[in-house]
């Protein structure tokens, strides 16, 4: 639900001239009033001049209070002796009543850094992370009346939220399974949604919110880097094997339609084994020239 009411107060300008108006007046009602009591030694009409022109001072004294400006991109909650009359939005400048309250509440978009945190992943992994709110007040009566103080508000929420998600993901996923390394979109859309859903409550709205770092914790970063080294190789192995074998049924297969040589089984066994040993070594073939037969 919206409390917000957006007002919009009396223009200050008109207001200005009207209170300059009353000090001149005023000023010329004391002149005016000396004068009389200087030239008829009577003290009434004169003395009633002068206490009419001080009330008048006095009233527009108390008006000076009622200016106020807002900023572009700023706003003012308006309040009469604790109860909430409305927000002005819209920068200008503006005269309201002199006893209203004017709480400035920020419409501007403000980045909060969330500095990195220690949490366990989805399956237990002890990881560092950090992340980046992009936000801003979107309901200011929420913001000033809802939360005791909507800054830190943020800051403790986006700080929870990131622990939450973070515990709700795993670093890395061999299968197709959503992880925090690989699927950053998925992630920072789901940890904006995360953020927002508590944001509600004071009224602010999240602009943006992505993770900029994220590491394995240092007691098991050196482990985590041997495993994901191990797997790489183990993955470059499982192509370079498959790309041996298709090689290597291309070759049989070629030899066999071109006619070039006939080989019983074991001679395409043996030369299955040296193009498997010459395409998946880490090192240069070296060539071994045989002077005999297969079988001498």
């Amino acid at each position: 639900m919206n409390y917000e009411k957006v007002v919009r107060p009396t223009s200050g300008a008109m207001m200005l001239t009207l209170t300059l108006a009353l000090f001149v007046i005023s000023g010329y009602g004391i002149y005016y009033g000396i004068r009389v009591v200087h030239e008829t030694n009577v003290a009434q009409p004169g003395a009633l001049y002068i206490i009419l022109s001080s009330l008048i001072i006095t009233i527009a004294s108390i008006m000076c209070g009622g200016f106020f400006v807002v900023e572009p991109n700023g706003s003012k909650v308006l309040l009469l002796f604790g109860r909430y009359v409305g927000s002005v939005k819209e920068s200008g400048f503006y005269w309201v009543n002199p006893f209203m309250t004017k709480r400035p509440v920020s419409l501007r978009a403000i980045n909060l850094d969330v500095q990195k945190l220690k949490v366990n992943d989805l399956v237990g992994n002890p990881v560092e992370v950090g992340c980046v709110v992009l936000w801003q007040v979107q309901d200011t009566y929420r913001a000033a009346f809802e939360v005791q103080d909507y800054g830190q508000f943020v800051a403790l929420q986006s700080e929870t939220a990131l622990r939450h998600l973070t515990s709700s993901y795993s670093y890395d996923a061999d299968d197709d399974t959503l992880s925090l390394r690989r699927n950053t979109s998925e992630v920072a859309q789901h940890l904006k949604e995360e953020i927002q859903e508590s944001f509600n409550l004071a009224g602010l709205k999240v602009l943006e919110a992505r993770i900029t770092y994220l590491a394995y914790a240092p007691e098991i970063a050196g482990a985590m880097l041997r495993r994901q080294q191990a797997a790489a190789v183990i993955a470059a192995r499982q192509r370079i094997v498959d790309g041996a074998v298709g090689m290597v049924e291309m070759a049989l297969q070629r030899l066999t339609e071109t006619g070039t040589v006939h080989l019983d089984e074991e001679r395409k066994a043996a030369m299955v084994t040296n193009l498997m040993v010459v395409l998946c070594s880490e090192q240069a073939a070296q060539p071994v020239l045989n002077a005999g037969t297969l079988h001498h």
